[in-house]
């Protein structure tokens, strides 16, 4: 078993279906809530952070996430596997050079698709993903500016900064795959102002059911894969070295 550290950031973002493929692909999770207790020490293989309610930036009214940054820029600089979904995409640019902003085109919520770029096809993570595989939405705040020599990875047509890799191991979806149907529906009976950003028929029962089908097709696997890092089985991304000009 390979140890696997889960930060919950809220009770209403729990780690969901992603406990499930995670241990199915051999991690070893210790959930972490740091709203509740400081976050545990250890040497974990990995990380992943989870998403919440409250803004990357709101360290006033909840100073844990000051917390919670230092851990995502630690995993940067100490080369540990990171999957930081949703907020902690979020927490994750701003910890390492980016911008966190409100969205200036509204809330993305319901069902997506996200474009693969370039770089994607030859992430050892996001090469095996189909071109466009499915996702679901539900934030405001949108990473404006990825940190300086960020991967993008990812993009949609209302906000392009969807998936980036900051490091050789370090990734932010600002989506979400963690989800079940009824997640997402106790999101948006709570959030009614939100939920009506979503396109008719999105937050559908049916619908829901149809969509976590799709993406746990695309994104089990690669989770898996995620796993198969964290242990050493695949090897991370080649850093690119600077070249100097032909004279």
């Amino acid at each position: 078993m390979t140890s696997v550290l889960v930060v919950q950031l809220d009770d209403t973002d729990p780690p969901g279906r992603l406990v499930e493929w995670l241990a199915d692909a051999g991690a070893d999770i210790v959930l972490a809530q740091p709203y509740r207790e400081p976050l545990p020490m250890g040497d974990y293989a990995a990380v992943v952070c989870l998403g919440g309610p409250m803004g990357a930036n709101d360290v006033i009214d909840h100073p844990w996430l000051a917390e919670v940054r230092k851990l995502l820029s630690s995993c940067v600089s100490k080369k540990t596997p990171l999957l930081a979904i949703c907020l902690g995409a979020q927490l994750l640019a701003v910890a390492t050079g980016g911008i966190v902003e409100v969205g200036a085109n509204g809330p993305e919520v319901g069902g997506g698709l996200v474009a693969k770029r370039d770089v994607g096809w030859v992430d050892p993570l996001f090469a095996d993903l189909p071109m466009m595989p499915d996702v679901v939405q539900f934030h405001h705040d949108v990473v404006t500016r990825l940190p300086v020599d960020a991967a993008l990875l990812a993009s949609a047509t209302r906000y392009p900064n969807q998936a980036f890799r900051v490091g050789p191991v370090g990734y932010g979806i600002q989506f979400h795959i963690e989800t079940t149907p009824e997640l997402v529906l106790a999101w948006a009976a709570n959030a009614p102002e939100s939920a009506a950003w979503a396109k008719p028929g999105e937050l559908e029962p049916e619908r829901l059911v149809e969509l976590h089908a799709d993406v746990e097709e695309a994104w089990r696997p690669f989770v898996e894969r995620f796993m198969r890092l964290a242990k050493g089985e695949l090897a991370p991304v080649e850093p690119s070295r600077p070249t100097l000009p032909l004279i």
